[in-house]
């Protein structure tokens, strides 16, 4: 099979998370990437000499790894002539699958069980960011075998710092789900905190070094302040990921029996931002949404 590397690793997804992970995972070693947009790639082999695959099914290799935003598009690379499963007939042995987006634990189960005996599905998200992934700091939660989290902490060691296994296959989803409970909450909490705070005349600056030594102080504040300050909200995660994940923590609890109410609170207002327009901005554009701005600026 062409284009792939002795190590026989592949990312497949080259976008805000997977990028600056396919950067430190090739200068670390030999690593195959496809992307959707082929100049991406292209960029990665002439900075980290990353090698460029033309089709999912060049980048078969005994490992991928796919950042990409759900399972839908899992599936698309997986298809086809040119899918992962066509590049993978040609290999012996079942290769090992690794989904780092955020994903439904349910449709991830479903997945693995329809793939079993010809492919072993792990599910990997991640927490940490687009700075996290640059910087080398990933939180990994992995739902799979001890041997599996194993080969996950392996591979993704350029970029991630922490790689937990959670338990089996679904349950890295579903630890990503309450992290980005957690996370919503969090950038809902401080948009409301900042529009209180600029009715009242409050510095913005002031405001987040002020939370930020304190009980308040956040990861998320560490990372995001500077749109709150700016009221800039050019993408990260974008809102429009953001509402996919909150209904999959609510589809998540409901099949548990639960019920999120901060989660369903969080959820609307992204719902409502989404809505208004503000879908592809950065998640902590909700802040438009709860100091009445809107969707009207399209430059923030």
């Amino acid at each position: 099979m062409s284009g792939v590397p002795a190590r026989s690793l592949s990312l497949l997804g080259l976008g805000a998370m997977g990028m600056p992970m396919a950067r430190l995972i090739a200068a670390a070693g030999p690593l195959a990437v496809w992307n959707r947009t082929p100049e991406k790639a292209e960029a990665l082999r002439s900075e980290a000499g990353a090698v460029v695959a033309a089709t999912p099914a060049d980048a078969a290799c005994d490992v991928v790894l796919t950042v990409l935003p759900d399972l839908a598009q899992v599936r698309e690379v997986l298809e086809g002539p040119e899918g992962l499963l066509a590049g993978w007939r040609e290999r012996a042995g079942a290769p090992t699958l690794v989904v780092c987006g955020t994903v439904s634990p349910v449709a991830l189960r479903a997945l693995a069980a329809e793939l079993e005996g010809r492919v072993d599905v792990v599910d990997a998200p991640l927490s940490g960011g687009v700075l996290g992934a640059a910087e080398g700091r990933l939180s990994v939660m992995v739902g799979g075998s001890e041997a599996q989290a194993a080969l996950v902490a392996e591979v993704l060691a350029p970029c991630a710092s922490r790689v937990t296994r959670m338990g089996p296959t679904g349950a890295g989803a579903t630890a990503k789900l309450c992290n980005q409970l957690v996370v919503a909450e969090t950038v809902t909490a401080l948009s409301e905190a900042f529009a209180l705070a600029r009715s009242a005349g409050i510095d913005p600056t002031a405001l987040a070094d002020a939370l930020g030594a304190g009980l308040a102080a956040s990861e998320v504040l560490r990372q995001k302040r500077h749109h709150w300050i700016a009221e800039a909200f050019e993408p990260g995660g974008t809102i429009d990921y953001q509402v996919k994940d909150l209904r999959y923590a609510q589809e998540a609890a409901a099949a548990g029996g639960l019920r999120l109410p901060a989660g369903e609170t969080a959820l609307a207002l992204f719902e409502a931002a989404a809505d208004a327009g503000d879908g592809g901005l950065d998640h902590t554009g909700v802040y438009r949404t709860i100091a009445g701005g809107g969707a009207t600026d399209r430059s923030r």
